[in-house]
Order: C-alpha cells, then structure tokens, then sequence
C-alpha cells in the first residue's frame, strides 16, 4: 500500500514555555517520557493527555535526551552538571556522575551490549554505562569534535555525529573508533538513527538529511527548505525515517530513494527538537515552546 500523504498533525501545550521540553521517548509502560531541559525536570506523558513532572534534584542541571534502557528504565543525561539520569516508570529518579569533569553528556542510547552508552560533547569521548552505574569513557582521535547524538548501528557499533568535525563517528564496543568526515562542507550533523541496514543522520547547517552505509558509503539529500535547520531524526522502518525541522516548525519524513515529505505543525514557532515513534505508532515532537506534537503515520 503507498503511504498516506496527508496525515492528522496535531499539537498539545503541556507546560509553560520556559519549561524547554527536548528530549522524548517511548516507555515501557506504555507512556511517553520528556525531559524539560530549562526546568531540570523528567515528565510522563500518557496518551491520554495524563502529564507528571518529576524534578531532579538540581533545577539547572540541563536534562537533554532521554532513551529507553534495557532495565525497563528511562535513561538521560545531564548536560550541565555532567551526570548521567535514570528514572524508572514510577518517577523514582537516580544519577551517576562521570569519571571526567565538564563532559556535557548530550546524546545516549541502548547499546547491543546491555549497557547505555553517550556522548560527552565538549569532551571529545564517547561513554558507556551499565545498569548499576559503572562508566567508561574512550577518548575519540578529533579535537573539538563535540560529538552530539547516538545510537546503535546495524553492525553492533555505536555510530554518533561529530558536529564539530564535520563527521559521523564509529566506536565498536571495544573501543574501536573511525571517523569519516562528510561530503558537504559545514554540514553540522546532530540527530542519527538507524533503520537495521544504515545509518541516518541531520545535518542541522546545511539542511540536508545524510545516510551511512556499515562500509562508510555516505549519501545526502538536500531539503526543499535548506534553512529548516532539520535536528533530531528517527527510524520508523528499513528505508523510512522521520525528522524534526527546528527552524522551520515542521516535521519530515525521508525514503532510502530520497522521497521527502514534510508536514507543518500548528505553530511554526514551536521548535521541535526530539522525535520518537509513540506507542500508538504515530510521531511525537518534543517541541520546546512547552508542548508536543503528534503525527499519524497512516496508510490508506
């Protein structure tokens, strides 16, 4: 069946727009999970339109992105006091600190090893958590690469972005680590995701969505608004991702043959940062003027 070209677009205020909600994921429990990134607080939103914060114990402690772990947790990081978050489903919050002072922990993911792992941005390593707390932290071969998002390829590594290199990154879990910088000159790639055969990823400066192939084969695909400043992205299917268009208002949709489709939110000021697939299967939008958005991904 092809794919419905007109979905329902809607869009939700949660909280006040000083509460920066960025981060969205999925839970386990049927619920979606947020962090407010001006607020210092982790929330549970159900599809229902039940919303709970949760404050963390340091209300400037920048929580950014949120992902679901292997323990049934919800795993964050704590951008500003360099920590690393766990909040389980019934909001009991925990944290754990890094081994290395001012890491800027920003993107994390489940790893194919039972661990978390994350990137620190302003200090060029990659980290690995396990369920119990205990980190390791690879030095990456880039200064000022400010590695930014995460997440498991279809290879078993971790592959992240490197904003500030200009590249997408490789770690095996042993530690192993490429780097294969990209095509367009001061792309700033940010978001990445991985649809079980490549790797996909946001260049926010240039506008454009790239692909990885395991072998480092990258392809780019220019946006119709190369000002959209596209930000976080998430793989629906093999050959199908979504994305946010922080500069734009909008959320997008990409093929593996570059068939793009975009889809304008309510507000066009609203600032959508991440992206995640529901529990309802539709596309939710943490967007940080204080709510979310919702996209029905629907077939005929």
């Amino acid at each position: 069946m092809p794919f419905s070209h007109t979905p329902s677009v809607t869009q939700f205020r949660l909280t006040d727009d000083k509460a920066g909600p960025y981060g969205i994921a999925a839970g386990p429990d049927g619920a979606l999970w947020l962090t407010l990134v001006h607020r210092g607080s982790v929330a549970r939103l159900t599809l229902d339109g039940a919303f709970e914060e949760y404050p963390l114990d340091a209300a400037d402690c920048r929580p950014t992105v949120i992902a679901a772990g292997p323990d049934g947790a919800l795993w964050f990081t704590r951008f500003q006091d360099h920590r690393i978050g766990r909040v389980t489903t019934d909001g009991e919050v925990t944290s754990f600190p890094l081994p290395t002072a001012d890491g800027g922990p920003y993107g994390i993911t489940s790893g194919p090893d039972g661990a978390m792992w994350f990137t620190e941005t302003t200090g060029d390593r990659i980290g690995r958590i396990t369920l119990d707390g205990e980190v390791t932290e690879f030095a990456l071969p880039v200064a000022g690469g400010f590695p930014s998002a995460i997440t498991t390829g279809p290879d078993g590594a971790l592959w992240f972005t490197l904003n500030g290199a200009n590249a997408v990154g490789r770690i095996a879990v042993d530690g192993d680590t490429a780097v294969h910088p990209l095509p367009t000159d001061a792309a700033g790639p940010v978001g990445i995701a991985a649809d079980g055969h490549a790797v996909w990823f946001t260049e926010i400066l240039a506008g454009q969505i790239g692909r990885i192939a395991p072998d480092g084969r990258i392809t780019e695909f220019p946006l119709p608004d190369r000002s959209a400043k596209p930000h976080a992205i998430v793989a629906v299917a093999e050959g199908e991702c979504w994305f946010t268009e922080w500069g734009a208002g909008r959320m997008g949709r990409i093929t593996e043959t570059g068939d793009i489709t975009e889809h304008a939110l309510p507000d066009p000021s609203s600032e959508p940062h991440g992206i995640t697939v529901g529990p309802d299967g539709a596309l939710w939008s943490a967007l940080e003027t204080g709510g979310v958005a919702r996209v029905e991904r629907s077939l005929p």
